[in-house]
C-alpha cells in the first residue's frame, strides 16, 4: 500500500507545477532549501518523512519543555496515514486518540479530507493496521467483514464512508497538532516533503500572522499569500522591499486585519489615504520610514486604531507638528497609545487627546513646560515618558491615574510637582538643574533619586513609601530631616540613603518606622541625633567630622563610632545592644550610656574618658563581660572601683595605662580571668604581689604583666 500512495503523490507532486512552485519559491524567500535540513522533492519520502517526524517532535517538544497544551506523546507512530505497520504504541495512541476524539468534537477544527490520493482496496487493509494491537478482543468485539476484507457487499456502505472519514480526521489531527509547533519556515520546508503535509501546513491556523519582517518577498508573492490566506489578522513587513505596494496589497486584501508593523522604506500619502478602508486596524506601528512625497501634512483618519507608534520616521520637505496630531485627535477618538518620540515640532499646546493611557516624547525638542497643560487634559493617562525634553523646565502634573512617569537627561528641568494616588514608579536621572521636588502618592514604595546634585527642596506626601535613595544629592540641607520624621508625609519609611550629601551639617530623625539609615560619606555633619526605636543599621563611614551624637532611643543591636575620631559627645540608649566600640574616640570626653544587655565595650585610646563616665556606664550596663580600657590614662582607682557593678566581667585590658596599685581591680573583679597590663610601666613589684603570693584574683587563668610576660597564678 505503501508503494501505491507514495507512487501516486509523487505523481501528482510533479504534475502540480503551480502548487510546488509557490511553495519553493517562499521556500527560498526564507533563507535556505530544503536540502538544509535534509528533506526535498527528490528523496525516498518515506524515509524521510519518518525523520523528518523525529526532528519535528525532538527539536519543538524539547523547546516546549515537553509540557505545552499541544503536547504529544514521543512514542506515537505519526505515519498513520502513510501506511506500514503499526507499532503498540501506535496503536495505544489511536484508541486514545479516539476516544479525545468522541470527547471534544465540540472544539476540534474543521476536518480536513484528504482522499485526492488513490487509496484503492488498500484502504481496507489499512483501517486494519490502525486497531489495537495488545488488547484482547472477544468475538462481540471483532471488526465488521467489510472493514477485515470479508464479504463486504451485506452491509451499509455508508457506515464504511463515515468511519474512514473519523479515521483520516484523526491523522491529520495528529499531523496538525505537531505543526503547531513550526513556524513558517518550518512549515515551507514541510510542505516538500508529500501532498498530505503540504495540505496540513497550509492550514490557515498557521497563517493568522504573516511575518516577513526582514526577507525578500515580491509583490506577487505577497499576493499570493494574501490570496491564500484572507482571513490574517497581522501582517509583519518591517525591512522588506518595497513597503508601499507591500502594504497597499495587504490594506486592500486582507479585510480582518487588525495589527500592522512596517519600516526601513518609504511610504507615499495613499498609504495613509488608504487606511480608512482598513476597518477593523487596532495597532500601527511605523519605524524608521521616510513619510510622504512632498504634501504638507499627513492625516490619519481611523476609528478603530488603539495603538499608533510612529519611531524614527523622517519626512520629505514636511515636519509633523501639532496640527498632525490634532487631525489624530479628532478622527482617532479613541486613541490610548501615542509614541510621538523624536519628533521635535511637536509641542502639544494645543492638542487634546483625552483618551490617551501612554503617551512617550523621548526626545522632542519643541515639549516645554507650556506643554503641560495639553498633558494634563488626558486625564486618563497612566505613563508619562519625557526622555531627552532639552527644553523641558517644569513639569506640574494632578492625573489621578498616573502610574509611572521618566524624566531622564532634560539638562534644563528644574522643578517637578507631582500628584496621582496611583502613582507607583518616578525615574529621574541625570537631570542636572533639578531644584525643587514635590509628590503626593499613596502607591509609591520606593524612590531613587541619585546624583542630583542641585535638589535643594523635597516635599513628599508618600504614605506607603518605604525606601528612598538620595545618594549624592549634593544640595540637600538639613531641611531634610523634617520630610523622613514622623510627622514629615512618610509615615512608613524603612529604608534611607543619604550617602555623601555634603551640605548636611547637623542630622536628626525622629521615626518610628526607620529602620536601616546610610550617612556615609557626609564628611560635614558635626551632629547626628537618632530617635528611632526600631532603628537595626546605621552606617556613618567618613563621618569623620562628627562631635555630637545621640542614639536615643535606637533598635541598634552592635555600634562602631571608631571612625569619628573627633566625636566628644556620645548619648547611647539601646535597650537590646550588645556591642560597643569606641575605640580612637580620642577627644570623648563626656559619654552616657545606658545599655542594659551590653555585653562587650571597647574604649580604647579614649583618652578623656573619666572616673565618672566610667561608674555610670557600669552602673547602667551591668552585663558587661568584656572591657578595654587600653590607653585610657584617665582612668583612676575611683572608675576602677565601679567594676564591682559588673559581676559578669571576666576579660578586662587596662594596658599602657598609668596606674600604680591595682586593689581596686582585686576588691571589685572576683570573677575576673583575663587580665591585660601591657607597658603599665607605674606598677611595682609591691603592687604586684597580690598575684603571685595571695591569690587575689582567684578565678584568673591568664594574666599579662607590666614587661609583656604572660604568668599563670600559682
Amino acid at each position: 500500500m505503501r508503494k501505491d500512495i507514495w507512487g501516486t503523490e509523487a505523481e501528482e507532486m510533479e504534475t502540480d507545477d503551480s502548487e510546488l512552485g509557490f511553495w519553493s519559491t517562499f521556500h527560498n524567500v526564507g533563507g535556505g532549501g530544503a536540502e538544509g535540513r535534509g528533506f526535498g522533492v527528490d528523496v525516498d519520502f518515506n524515509e524521510k518523512s519518518e525523520n523528518f517526524l523525529q526532528w519535528i517532535i525532538g527539536s519543538r517538544h524539547s523547546a516546549s519543555g515537553g509540557n505545552g497544551s499541544q503536547g504529544v506523546n514521543l512514542d506515537v507512530n505519526l505515519n498513520l496515514g502513510l501506511g506500514g505497520e503499526s507499532s503498540c504504541s501506535s496503536s495505544s495512541m489511536i484508541a486514545t486518540g479516539r476516544e479525545n476524539c468522541n470527547r471534544d468534537i465540540q472544539n476540534k477544527r474543521p476536518k480536513v479530507h484528504s482522499f485526492s490520493l488513490d487509496w484503492g482496496t488498500n484502504f481496507e487493509n489499512e483501517m486494519h493496521d490502525l486497531a489495537p494491537v495488545h488488547e484482547e478482543v472477544g468475538d462481540e468485539d471483532l471488526p465488521d467483514s467489510s472493514i477485515t476484507g470479508g464479504n463486504g457487499k451485506n452491509h451499509d456502505d455508508t457506515l464504511k464512508i463515515a468511519d474512514s472519514e473519523v479515521r483520516m480526521d484523526l491523522t491529520d489531527d495528529l499531523l496538525h497538532m505537531v505543526f503547531t509547533f513550526l513556524d513558517h519556515i518550518d512549515l515551507c520546508r514541510a510542505a516538500r516533503v508529500c501532498r498530505q503535509w503540504r495540505d496540513a501546513s497550509s492550514h490557515e491556523d498557521f497563517w493568522r500572522y504573516l511575518n516577513f519582517e526582514n526577507r525578500f518577498i515580491s509583490v506577487q508573492q505577497f499576493d499570493d499569500m494574501c490570496r491564500r490566506y484572507p482571513n490574517a489578522t497581522a501582517v509583519n513587513i518591517y525591512g522588506a522591499p518595497a513597503i508601499h505596494p507591500l502594504v497597499m496589497k495587504a490594506i486592500s486584501s486582507l479585510r480582518n486585519l487588525e495589527v500592522l508593523t512596517l519600516g526601513k522604506g518609504q511610504l507615499g500619502e495613499t498609504f495613509f489615504q488608504a487606511l480608512t478602508d482598513c476597518h477593523m486596524l487596532k495597532s500601527l506601528t511605523i519605524n524608521d520610514a521616510t513619510l510622504g512625497n512632498g504634501i504638507q501634512e499627513i492625516p490619519i483618519h481611523h476609528d478603530r486604531l488603539h495603538d499608533l507608534h510612529i519611531v524614527k520616521c523622517r519626512v520629505l520637505r514636511i515636519s509633523i507638528s501639532d496640527e498632525t496630531l490634532r487631525e489624530i485627535a479628532m478622527t482617532c477618538g479613541n486613541l490610548h497609545i501615542l509614541d510621538a518620540s523624536y519628533c521635535p515640532n511637536i509641542s502639544l499646546e494645543t492638542v487634546r487627546l483625552p483618551m490617551l493611557t501612554v503617551l512617550k516624547l523621548h526626545s522632542c525638542e519643541g515639549i516645554t513646560s507650556a506643554s503641560m497643560a495639553a498633558i494634563a487634559s488626558s486625564y486618563m493617562l497612566e505613563v508619562l515618558e519625557l526622555d531627552n525634553c532639552s527644553l523641558l523646565t517644569s513639569v506640574s502634573l494632578d492625573l489621578p491615574r498616573l502610574k509611572n512617569i521618566r524624566l531622564v537627561h532634560c539638562r534644563k528641568f528644574v522643578d517637578l510637582n507631582l500628584r496621582s494616588s496611583v502613582l507607583s514608579s518616578i525615574t529621574v536621572s541625570n537631570c542636572g538643574s533639578l531644584q525643587r521636588i514635590s509628590i503626593t502618592s499613596n502607591a509609591l514604595k520606593k524612590l531613587v533619586l541619585q546624583k542630583q546634585e542641585s535638589l535643594t527642596t523635597l516635599a513628599l506626601q508618600c504614605q506607603s513609601l518605604q525606601e528612598v535613595d538620595l545618594t549624592e544629592c549634593e544640595s540637600l540641607t538639613n531641611s531634610i530631616c523634617e520630610v523622613f520624621s514622623t510627622r514629615g508625609g512618610c509615615p512608613l519609611l524603612r529604608s534611607l540613603v543619604l550617602d555623601s550629601c555634603e551640605s548636611l551639617t547637623a542630622v536628626s530623625f525622629c521615626s518610628t518606622s526607620l529602620v536601616s539609615l546610610s550617612l556615609a560619606g557626609c564628611r560635614a555633619i558635626t551632629s547626628l541625633e537618632l530617635r528611632c526605636p526600631y532603628l537595626e543599621h546605621v552606617s556613618l563611614d567618613g563621618c569623620d567630622h562628627l562631635e555630637r551624637a545621640s542614639f536615643s532611643p535606637v533598635g541598634l543591636r552592635s555600634l562602631n563610632l571608631g571612625i569619628c575620631p573627633k566625636l566628644n559627645v556620645l548619648h547611647v540608649e539601646a535597650p537590646v545592644m550588645v556591642s560597643l566600640e569606641l575605640k580612637g574616640c580620642g577627644v570623648l570626653s563626656e559619654a552616657l550610656i545606658h545599655c542594659p544587655l551590653l555585653t562587650s565595650l571597647d574604649a580604647s585610646f579614649c583618652s578623656q574618658l573619666k572616673d565618672d563616665c566610667l561608674s555610670a556606664t557600669t552602673s547602667s550596663c551591668p552585663l558587661i563581660e568584656s572591657l578595654v580600657l587600653m590607653s585610657c590614662p584617665s582612668v583612676g582607682p575611683d572608675g576602677l572601683s565601679s567594676l564591682h557593678c559588673l559581676p559578669h566581667l571576666t576579660y578586662l585590658d587596662l594596658s599602657y595605662t598609668f596606674l600604680v596599685n591595682l586593689q581596686p581591680v582585686f576588691d571589685s573583679c572576683l570573677y575576673l580571668k583575663v587580665l591585660k597590663l601591657q607597658a603599665c610601666k607605674y606598677l611595682s613589684d609591691t603592687s604586684l604581689e597580690p598575684l603571685y603570693k595571695g591569690g587575689a584574683l582567684p578565678a584568673s587563668v591568664n594574666w599579662t604583666c607590666p614587661m609583656g610576660h604572660s604568668a599563670s597564678p600559682q
